[in-house]
């Protein structure tokens, strides 16, 4: 079988068919980038390139409230700064995963409205540079592109009113929380509608909502079907419409949700985090015949090399039977992991999914 594009291979992940191979990705932190370089990767080479992962191509745009971004205090070790959601947040300089949260703006019903009006979907919110420079290549290169939406729990309780505020509001202010998300999809919808509109197509759209930590859920099944589930049925019956795919980047235990995501006709599901309780193998039994499974692959294991090949070869020859899999861990690729590791990760990843 001839080399495919990764186009070609995920076109037939969608529809359940094998490839000639299964595509493999994975995301690794800008630290662990960083140390690669140290050990030799070039550095005017992405590293996708480098280790000849799939190609996967994202389009974004802004639907925040584009409050100044600013820097306050930078040092050695980190840099603390403002965002377009009115946040205060300090990024890491010296390892990475996420930024501390010190402060939110958007924390009451009033400072949403504020926000809100500030939120409209106009041109300028699009890097139309960025897409008239990029986009021939990557089709020419066969990538698989996505445009990435920005809406939902994971993205309200991380990047604008703060965890309690949310948590909280949906329980006593549930309309203020659902007016929330439906404005975020709706400026949403209204860009990436230009951006196709302009002839930019992609082939799917994907967004992150973590729903759940260790074992748990941030909320019951019943809070879901009445405050969030309506949106995301929105988003996948968008994309839907226009013949394209829906995937949904969600972190933590989420087995109780994953039956209404199936039912709502969610195309594929990442990062399917075992750490927190996700079973890949279940999965793949119960729903492998409708949904792309993309990851599954402990990250911790990073730490232990050994474990991590024995683990790969116990579960990637089931995952990807009639295919329906993409390969990559359960999170991101951390700063432990060396270049001659992730070689071999991927050396591996390939060796299986064949």
């Amino acid at each position: 079988m001839k080399e495919m594009t990764t186009f070609e291979r995920m076109k037939l992940m969608y529809e359940h068919r094998e490839a000639d191979c299964v595509p493999v990705t994975d995301s690794p932190w800008k630290a662990t980038v960083d140390r690669w370089h140290r050990e030799g990767m070039p550095a005017d080479i992405g590293y996708d390139e480098f280790f000849k992962l799939d190609k996967f191509a994202s389009i974004g745009a802004d639907n925040s409230p584009r409050y100044p971004v600013k820097i306050l205090e930078e040092n050695e070790e980190s840099v603390t700064r403002t965002t377009a959601w009115g946040q205060t947040i300090k990024d890491w300089k010296s390892h990475g995963g996420v930024p501390e949260f010190l402060d939110c703006k958007i924390v009451t019903p009033d400072a949403w409205r504020e926000a809100k009006e500030r939120m409209t979907p106009t041109r300028d919110r699009i890097n139309w540079d960025h897409l008239a420079k990029n986009y021939p290549k990557w089709r020419k290169d066969g990538c698989w592109i996505s445009a990435g939406f920005w809406f939902g729990f994971d993205i309200t309780h991380s990047w604008i009113t703060g965890t309690e505020t949310l948590l909280m509001a949906m329980i006593t202010d549930p309309e203020w929380v659902m007016d929330m998300f439906n404005h975020q999809l709706e400026v949403d919808i209204a860009l990436f509608e230009m951006v196709w509109d302009a002839g930019y197509k992609f082939d799917a759209i994907r967004w992150p909502d973590d729903m759940g930590y260790k074992y748990k859920q941030f909320f019951s099944l019943d809070t879901y079907r009445e405050i969030l589930k309506p949106y995301h049925q929105r988003a996948i019956e968008w994309a839907h419409a226009k013949g394209i795919k829906a995937e949904l980047h969600s972190c933590g235990d989420i087995r109780p949700l994953v039956p209404d995501l199936v039912g709502m006709g969610l195309d594929a599901l990442n990062p399917l985090e075992v750490k927190a309780g996700m079973d890949p193998l279940a999965l793949k039994a119960e729903y492998g015949d409708k949904l792309v499974l993309h990851g599954g692959l402990n990250a911790l294991l990073y730490n232990e090399p050994e474990k991590l090949w024995t683990e790969m070869r116990r579960v990637i020859p089931a995952l990807k039977k009639n295919g329906g899999l993409v390969i990559s861990s359960d999170h991101s690729v951390p700063d432990c992991v060396s270049l001659e590791m992730f070689r071999e990760f991927v050396r591996l990843s390939r060796e299986l999914g064949k």
